[in-house]
């Protein structure tokens, strides 16, 4: 459907099925560039409407991103030379999107225009949007602007934001070939290549966070360490022990990783190397280093993906990725495959695309070469004292095993470590509403792999269950969990606080949850280091 028959829809009040008008697709995109996830970008755009129909305008929040594109179009298609009658037509389409964004405007395109002028020279002196300056303008953008702006969303939003990629691709060319990389393998990498801006989490004018795509921050405890599908995913992990029982011996003695261990890993990363990726790797690397949140880290990978074309180590065609650009049933970044990959099967070149050796060998020499720790668990599930302190589960509070004996706390299999002065934190993920773990290097080490509690604790747990453990002691309680956006709201305040010192990621991680207790203790509020609903908006009010 055209943007013109969808604005005349608009117009002609159809309001309650957006979706209708310009398809769940845009809207999504609308949503992720709002700072939601695509199902609340869509709930975001209906809730708008309901706001319509009683004749409210818009919220604030929604402002800032329309108006960056259309700044965008108003530097790139600038107005008609001084005397013309005329506006550029690119112009008056990017205008004619914008609707009545100003109360004192005229109704006509030129008085929009000069609005806008306006608008945009502010956003040029602040380098950005923000609530004040749009109330300073007097501007309002009714739920018809936003959505007029979404049906465009595909006509112009992308290929304006993406127009200086090809340009930045190309000034890579120098970093690739002092890495080894041709500049025919360069160009036939590369030659037409778009950014794929599907990729979740981007930073292109998206707004904040969103960990769309990344379970280990989206679902609950009790969510992604179901026991249904951890014992499945430990049947395979058994009958793959017993297979290549020679093979994982070989790795156990060569790297002091336990088996267990390695295959969780395997399984988790890649379904036992059934699941591999369905990204391509090159051009999903290159618009990570363009457009993604850690654009210096993905740039080096972008050039190790190159080299690794340029070394034959694997086909442009086969050389598929995670969308976080991760590859190979090991699930490596390029340039790990570099430090970690290990020919185990003999065939002369490490394979984590078909050989399992080479992939559960790769896997062990990266816990080892991230310093993996022979004869030492991965963490010890433990029955807390009543009443425990969840502030106590900070990785910058280790004590002595011992220690952690004597103040109540048990391992639920009656088993302790071979010394009683190794090193522990506590770790509380869930606060009450779960077990509790003491966690040492190994731990950390596993968390290298992929930097989530729920990622290492699945990891762990379903290697203690493919060599014969069983299901946590103490259940995971069901608990809510916030969006990122509203954690990322709560990170802000609690550092405005001087609560929270850490990153504004979104991610209730574990210096956030330690943060929420420190925020409860203080305000004399029952502690449960828990970011609930209700504790998000006491900590709003504060």
């Amino acid at each position: 459907m055209s943007a013109e028959r969808g604005h005349h829809l608009v117009h002609q009040g159809v309001w309650h099925r957006p979706e209708l008008i310009v398809g769940s697709d845009a809207l999504a995109e609308l949503g992720r560039r709002l700072g939601v996830n695509q199902r609340d970008g869509r709930q975001d755009c209906r809730h708008q409407t309901h706001r319509r129909q009683a004749g409210e305008d818009i919220s604030d929040h929604a402002v800032p991103w329309c108006l960056q594109h259309a700044c965008a179009i108003e530097r790139n298609h600038p107005p008609a030379e001084k005397g013309s009658k005329s506006l550029n037509p690119k112009r008056f389409y990017a205008i004619g999107r914008i609707g009545p964004i100003a109360k004192r405007s005229s109704a006509t395109p030129e008085g929009r225009d000069g609005v806008l002028q306006a608008l945009c020279a502010r956003q040029r002196d602040r380098g950005r949007f923000d609530r004040s300056m749009i109330r300073g303008a007097d501007v309002r953008m009714t739920f018809a602007t936003v959505l007029s702006l979404a049906l465009a969303l595909g006509a112009w939003a992308g290929p304006a934001a993406a127009a200086d990629f090809p340009d930045f691709v190309a000034s890579l060319k120098p970093e690739a070939q002092a890495l080894g990389v041709s500049a025919a393998t360069f160009d036939a990498a590369t030659t037409g290549l778009t950014p794929d801006l599907s990729l979740p989490n981007l930073d292109r004018g998206q707004g904040g966070p969103t960990n769309a795509g990344q379970a280990e921050f989206t679902a609950t405890p009790a969510q992604y360490l179901s026991d249904k599908a951890i014992g499945g995913a430990a049947g395979r992990g058994r009958a793959l022990l017993a297979s290549l029982r020679p093979q994982i011996a070989a790795i156990e003695r060569r790297f002091g990783v336990p088996g267990p261990i390695v295959l969780a890993i395997f399984g988790r990363e890649s379904g036992y190397g059934t699941q591999v990726g369905k990204y391509d790797a090159v051009r999903t690397l290159a618009t990570q280093a363009w457009a993604g949140r850690r654009r210096q880290e993905y740039r080096g990978e972008f050039l190790y993906a190159l080299k690794l074309l340029q070394d034959g180590v694997v086909s442009r065609a086969a050389l598929k990725s995670s969308w976080a650009g991760a590859i190979g049933m090991a699930q490596m970044l390029p340039s790990q495959y570099y430090k970690y990959a290990v020919n185990l099967d003999g065939s002369g070149r490490p394979d984590i695309w078909r050989s399992t050796p080479d992939t559960l060998a790769s896997i062990a020499n990266h816990l080892k070469g991230e310093g993996w720790r022979a004869g030492e668990p991965w963490a010890l599930e433990v029955v807390a004292p009543r009443g425990v302190d969840c502030t106590l589960g900070s990785p910058e509070q280790p004590q002595a095993y011992s220690q952690w004996l004597s103040a109540g706390f048990r391992p639920v299999d009656g088993n302790g470590v071979a010394s009683s002065s190794a090193r522990f934190a506590l770790l509380l993920p869930a606060g009450p509403y779960g077990p509790g773990f003491l966690i040492g290097t190994n731990y950390f080490v596993l968390k290298a792999y992929n930097f989530s509690d729920l990622y290492v604790l699945y990891v762990g747990h379903l290697a203690d269950r493919i060599a014969g453990g069983g299901s946590f002691a103490t259940p995971w309680s069901p608990v809510t969990q916030p969006s990122a956006s509203a954690l990322a709201a709560m990170q802000r305040k609690l550092a405005a606080l001087g609560i929270y010192a850490d990153k504004i990621d979104g991610k209730a991680g574990m210096k956030t949850r330690l943060a929420v207790g420190a925020f409860q203790k203080a305000r004399g509020l029952p502690v449960d280091c828990w970011p609930d609903a209700a504790t998000l908006r006491r900590i709003a009010a504060d």
